[in-house]
């Protein structure tokens, strides 16, 4: 997740900050629309109808697709995590984070941990409040966004030095 000067990183920061942007109204926009509404008083039904039968059982929040999801999150973190610290041996800058962040490999490792959690977390909201094919969508998005990062990073030229005059 890093470039080289403003005119060429520009349109990936421009990208970046606008998902963010973006995934931070759809949480917020799914925590008001969960709301419980209340539904206009109805006219009594028919001694004729049947019964309503109950929806069916949605699946469970730690299922076999959720799991395998979750994991592909961390991995490509983890690929973004390696590719930054590779193009940061290579003499490139880092642009969403300072540089200084990056160098300290525990707190950049633990920035990469808790991005994979943020997005558990916001997978079990949309789950919570009934969002099932959005939570899914989170993660797919995520390991979308971060293993393109990382591809990125890796496409990223050697910044060459001029070596010191004697």
């Amino acid at each position: 997740m890093g470039g080289r000067t403003t005119e060429e990183t520009f349109p990936v920061r421009d990208f970046r900050i606008t998902f963010l942007v973006a995934l931070a109204c759809l949480l917020c926009s799914s925590a008001t629309l969960a709301q419980d509404q209340s539904k206009p008083p109805s006219a009594p039904e028919p001694a004729n109808k049947k019964p309503v039968q109950a929806p069916p059982k949605t699946h469970r929040f730690w299922d076999k697709e959720n799991g395998w999801l979750f994991a592909g999150v961390g991995a490509s973190r983890t690929l973004d995590y390696f590719s930054t610290l590779n193009f940061r041996r290579r003499g490139d800058h880092e642009v969403l984070l300072s540089d200084a962040i990056v160098d300290n490999h525990a707190a950049f490792a633990a920035i990469e941990a808790g991005a994979t959690g943020l997005s558990i977390g916001a997978s079990y909201l949309f789950h919570r409040y009934g969002h099932h094919k959005l939570e899914r969508w989170v993660s797919i998005v995520h390991i979308s966004a971060a293993t393109g990062g990382a591809i990125h990073n890796y496409c990223l030229k050697t910044m060459h030095t001029a070596a010191p005059a004697p």
